[in-house]
């Protein structure tokens, strides 16, 4: 498998000329999903950290771009990685927004990870799920064709929680703390 070093991520984000707030978003992301994987990988030891670490910095690369010509951010992010020769990481960023595919029996997988990690993000801040989804139905949910997108995304992203939290010590509401601890080297 093919993975682009830190510095690669970042001349990639840098010639994508991703926003600041973006950026900012996509290193907690990026952090968080890490974070996640790491407590995940004994429970899942074919997890592959790093893989999910990249993905997910790498997680809204063509979103500055999609403001000016409405593309959809998720795809044309995913395509841009394939491109570049990370076909695994365009995978998991075309998944970040929606799952192809939810097992609550499956193994943890790294699109899951990266998918959840962005939920619990909000601007650069870990928050919970339903602070997250308030803002997700204030920014998108205007628009009818999203409200049944974002209900059943809602739904799936509870039953993920469930799944990815069921072999922690801890609950999702610690998360927050727990990545700042984290992040803080404590």
């Amino acid at each position: 498998m093919n993975l682009p070093s830190d510095k690669e991520c970042f001349r990639i984000i840098r010639d994508m000329e991703m926003m600041d707030h973006i950026l900012d978003h996509s290193v907690m992301v990026s952090s968080v999903a890490a974070f996640l994987a790491r407590h995940l990988k004994p429970a899942y030891p074919a997890l592959n950290v790093e893989l999910v670490k990249k993905a997910a910095l790498l997680h809204d690369v063509t979103k500055t771009r999609s403001f000016a010509t409405g593309e959809i951010h998720s795809k044309t992010g995913g395509e841009l990685l394939e491109d570049l020769g990370y076909p695994e990481i365009g995978n998991i960023i075309r998944q970040h927004v929606i799952l192809d595919v939810r097992s609550d029996t499956a193994p943890v997988s790294e699109p899951e990870i990266v998918n959840y990690a962005d939920k619990r993000v909000l601007h650069d801040h870990v928050v919970s799920l339903e602070e997250r989804l308030a803002y997700i139905k204030v920014r998108y949910g205007s628009k009818p064709v999203f409200r049944n997108q974002i209900q059943k995304m809602w739904e799936d992203t509870l039953a993920l929680e469930l799944k990815l939290f069921k072999t922690f010590d801890f609950t999702p509401d610690e998360l927050p703390d727990r990545v700042g601890s984290d992040l803080q080297g404590d």
